[in-house]
């Protein structure tokens, strides 16, 4: 497979990633989707998740929180409200954030009296469970 992909990651607060890859995988919102060199013009949007590249024949890994990538000549360029290397999650506050989603959520199915937005508990139960999967913690 000739030629490499530039990778640029980029949240609100920093650029996270711009590297060559050899491949890139994101999660979309209607699954995972790859990319190789040459990749035709594309945007779509994405699902929170592990995003994985290889690099010199290693695959790494970063958690991303939604948003949407760009293919346009050789660069996926990725938008996203987070992105973190597995190296900087904090798996202890990941686990803690899961444990109160997971206690919202099964306080909310307990009882009609109290108002716990379901929606919100559930999303934060996934963006836990995806940054210790990226982690490798679950």
């Amino acid at each position: 497979m000739p030629g490499k992909l530039t990778l640029r990651v980029i949240t609100p607060d920093r650029i996270v990633l711009d590297t060559p890859a050899e491949s890139v995988r994101v999660p979309a919102l209607d699954g995972s989707m790859g990319f190789l060199p040459r990749h035709a013009p594309l945007v779509a949007a994405l699902d929170l998740g592990t995003l994985s590249w290889r690099e010199g024949g290693k695959e790494q890994s970063l958690f991303v929180s939604g948003g949407f990538v760009e293919v346009k000549q050789d660069t996926v360029r990725v938008v996203s409200e987070a992105g973190e290397r597995p190296q900087e999650i904090d798996v202890e506050r990941a686990r803690a954030a899961e444990k109160r989603a997971r206690e919202r959520l099964d306080q909310g199915r307990a009882s009609a009296d109290v108002p716990i937005d379901m929606l919100r508990a559930e999303l934060a139960l996934q963006r836990a469970l995806a940054r210790l999967r990226t982690a490798g913690s679950h």
